[in-house]
């Protein structure tokens, strides 16, 4: 059925305010987040959009205004068919966006260096910097398939989809991954950025609200990726202690056996806590060496570095000795690295 024209022209003016009401319930952490860090990168979204504006608007309205001054039907306007330059208006249009990239680029270059990830805070909030002698709450992220492993060192406490930190302390996170990459991303807080396997990337970040926070992979990991959310609570000092000490009194300890369990795929995982942690293990999830028959990354790298191991390697300063015979095609695990006058064999076969 075709609708009269008066009806489509009224159907096309209701469709933008439509659309435009359908975002009015739209969450705007992004633009109004609570931690500094995600404040500072708010008002660069506003700041550079507004920039851009003053040139999309102007352009956007004088395109309408010569699209309805020269209409057809509009026989007072001025025709001039032989006209091709204009100084000025060639200024006009050259010089406005020659600034408003300029400006942008400057901004643009500050705020890359001064939001780095990897740089330490040095504000509370606008006009409150760190205090002398705070040192930033340390975390260690890990994640799994398909939920968020958060370790406490100073604490020697563990959580899985459930992070706290107290108000107005800086925090370090350290971050790394297992099997395929993800995104850390809690908005109220600070952005995202990556988590890959045998690497560690960092975030520093402070949460000024007392609250709870939503966080969640940002980047799609797979069949359970939708549900790999965890919550993030901004506490006072003393609300932190007391979650601290509720993640104390669980008696599961996360130990190199109690981690290769949770590192098998789930989806939808409860928050739960261990109220103690095996020393080291962060360090071997990153080396990915938790499993003891295996040698860890790191010294796999310095192996690689010292020109190599085996008959093949480089032997002038270091290798890994192996026997001949019986050994050559099985599976072994390096037992040391030595000096190439040491004896032999330091090399035993897995069982």
């Amino acid at each position: 059925m075709r609708l009269p024209p008066v009806l489509r022209r009224s159907l096309r003016l209701l469709l933008p305010a439509a659309a435009a009401l359908s975002l009015a319930a739209c969450n705007t952490v992004v633009l109004s987040p609570q931690g500094d860090v995600a404040a500072q990168q708010g008002n660069l979204i506003v700041v550079a959009t507004m920039l851009m504006l003053l040139i999309i608007v102007p352009v956007i309205g004088l395109t309408l205004f010569f699209a309805w001054r020269y209409r057809a039907s509009n026989k007072e306007a001025t025709y001039t068919p032989d006209w091709d330059h204009s100084t000025q208006l060639e200024l006009a249009i050259w010089a406005a966006p020659l600034l408003i990239v300029i400006a942008l680029g400057a901004i643009t270059w500050v705020s890359t260096h001064k939001l780095d990830p990897y740089r330490p805070v040095d504000r509370i909030s606008a006009g409150k910097p760190v205090p002398d002698g705070v040192e930033p709450l340390v975390i260690e992220v890990v994640a799994l398939d398909w939920k968020w492993l958060f370790l406490y060192p100073e604490q020697g406490i563990a959580t899985v989809n459930e992070v706290a930190a107290p108000v107005d302390r800086p925090i370090q996170f350290k971050i790394t991954g297992v099997t395929v990459m993800n995104a850390f991303y809690i908005p109220a807080l600070a952005g995202m950025i990556y988590a890959m396997p045998g690497m560690e990337t960092r975030l520093h970040a402070v949460m000024n609200v007392p609250g709870e926070y939503v966080g969640f992979s940002a980047n799609y990991s797979g069949e359970g990726f939708s549900g790999m959310r965890f919550r993030f609570k901004g506490l006072d000092v003393a609300g932190f202690d007391a979650w601290v000490e509720q993640a104390r009194a669980s008696d599961v300890a996360l130990d190199r056996q109690e981690y290769m369990a949770l590192e098998q795929p789930s989806a939808n995982v409860p928050a739960r806590h261990y109220g103690r942690v095996s020393a080291g293990l962060y360090e071997a999830i990153l080396n990915r060496c938790v499993d003891p028959t295996r040698m860890c990354m790191h010294q796999m790298m310095a192996i690689d570095a010292a020109g190599g191991a085996g008959i093949d390697g480089n032997g002038r300063d270091t290798l890994v000795a192996r026997t001949r015979g019986d050994l050559r095609g099985t599976p072994f695990v390096s037992a040391a690295v030595c000096r190439i006058d040491d004896p032999i064999p330091l090399l035993v076969p897995r069982s």
